[in-house]
Formats: C-alpha cells, structure tokens, sequence
C-alpha cells in the first residue's frame, strides 16, 4: 500500500484518515490545529507543517474550508512534493481558482486533480456517498482505484479542470436553496397549528424530488417555452402560502420568490408560463 497524506483533520478529514488506514495505507496528517491530528495519532502519523506532511507521500488529500487555505498548504509544502505524487483537493472551491491552480501547479511539474465530494464525515469513514472528479482521461486512469477506495461512487465528469467545482456549487445550491425552502414549509405548517411531522406527513404521498430535473429543464427554456401554469395564477397561490404562514416575517424562501415573480409580472410577462421569473437575467437580455 502507500504512503498518503491528509492535509486538514477536521470532520471529514478524520473521517478519510480513518479510512485510509483501514484501506492499509501508512497515512500521514496535518491540521493547522495541531490537537486535531494529534487526535488520529492511533492510526496516522502526526506532521509538524505542511512540507513534512508532503515528504514521501504517493497522494495527498486536501480537506480543508477554502481556496486561500488550499493555497497557503501548497505554497508551504511545494518544494517538498514529488513530481510523481498525486495532489487530490476534495475542498468546495471557486471554478475560476481550480483552474488557476491546476494551471499554476502543472507548470511547476506537479500533478493536481479536483474531486470535491458530497459525503458526510460518517460517509468519509465509511467509503460511501459521491465523489466528483475533473480531468484528463488518462489522468482519472492513474487515480481511479485509489479514489474509489474512498467513495461509494466515484463520477468523472470529464476533461474540463473546474467541471467538477461548478458541478459541486450547483450541488450545494440546491441542498441549501431546499433548506430554506423546506423552513418556510414548517413555518407555514407552524402557523396553521401543524406539528413538523403533521406538515412533512404530505411528503410521504406527494413525492416532488423526482420533478427536481424537469422543473430545471423547464426554466431552461424560459422564455419561449409554453404556459402550463400562468406565472399570475402562480403569484396567488404564493401570496396565499405567505398569508397561511401569517406573514413574511420568519420566511426565508417564499418573499424573495414573490419578490421575484412580481419583478417578472413588472415587465409584462403576467400570462407566461411561472417559470420565467426563476430566469431574470434572460427577462433583462
């Protein structure tokens, strides 16, 4: 097996050091709090900074919160990654600095893949979930086994370097646009004397994740698609939501969708098809 390291040993980080270790590898770890490595002493080996994590290592994990820290890793540990070792950064990144990165490093001879995950703590530990990964074909070859040791599912969306970053932005924007959406859903429930399990009893029968991708495809082709459902009649029935959960106060989702449909509704658009309000910019071009 090989030699890995682990650069941030925060919930998912630990998670994936755990699972290294199970999967056989002598695994290396580095946090810029050093109680949190310290913490995964029994199966990996703590490092003093980021240059004597790298020493050695045949791939090299990043876990950390964002681009500037993936940054300051790799500046400080640089010099002391090998030309043949795999740089793997599984961190929610900027499209546009993806790009930059994998440029800058490939220039300075080193080998650089993004594979952002949807995959919680348990699921690092575990080997499940979704990981995405962007690039070459025959780079993905190299790092196939490796990373599907460490996933449940393991998707290469292709050659483009920062594919796999916007992918992992949309992801993340659906799952936190849906929370909020969600919130205001119990809210409503609250208002009208619902228990949260009495509200979210409807979901057990009406099943709207399955309209997830056909709705999005419906946007898409707003404006010029045809009308199912008025974008007026639409504004009613949100007026009504907002009313039944008394007021706009303690709402996330629903006034800024009322908000944004009357903006549609300004420009004249009253009897198109609802779903042009979710498209501001195409009403604008």
């Amino acid at each position: 097996m090989s030699h890995v390291t682990v650069i941030g040993a925060g919930l998912l980080g630990a998670g994936m050091v755990h699972r290294l270790a199970e999967n056989g590898h002598q695994v290396t770890v580095w946090n810029r709090s050093p109680a949190k490595a310290e913490a995964l002493r029994a199966v990996a080996s703590p490092a003093a900074d980021p240059a004597a994590a790298v020493a050695g290592a045949a791939y090299i994990h990043l876990l950390l919160p964002e681009d500037d820290a993936v940054d300051a890793v790799l500046d400080a540990a640089a010099g002391s990654i090998s030309a043949e070792a795999w740089v793997l950064d599984h961190c929610t990144n900027l499209p546009a600095r993806v790009a930059a990165r994998r440029a800058r490093l490939q220039a300075a001879g080193l080998r650089y893949l993004h594979a952002p995950v949807f995959m919680g703590p348990s699921d690092t530990r575990a080997g499940t979930g979704l990981m995405l990964v962007a690039g070459p074909a025959d780079e993905i070859a190299e790092v196939q086994a490796h990373l599907a040791s460490l996933t449940g599912k393991l998707w290469h969306v292709g050659p483009r370097p920062d594919l796999a970053a916007i992918y992992k932005l949309c992801g993340n924007a659906v799952i936190v646009g849906m929370s909020g959406l969600m919130g205001d859903v119990l809210s409503l429930g609250e208002a009208q004397g619902l228990s949260a399990p009495d509200t979210l009893a409807l979901f057990d029968v009406f099943k709207p994740g399955g309209a997830l991708v056909p709705f999005a495809q419906r946007i898409g082709r707003a404006p010029s698609g045809p009308t199912s459902f008025a974008l007026e009649m639409a504004q009613k029935d949100v007026r009504l939501m907002i009313e039944a959960a008394q007021g706009p106060d303690g709402l996330i989702v629903l006034p800024a969708v009322a908000a944004a449909m009357q903006a549609a509704a300004d420009l004249g658009h009253r009897a198109r098809d609802f779903a042009i309000y979710a498209r501001p910019r195409a009403l604008q071009g």
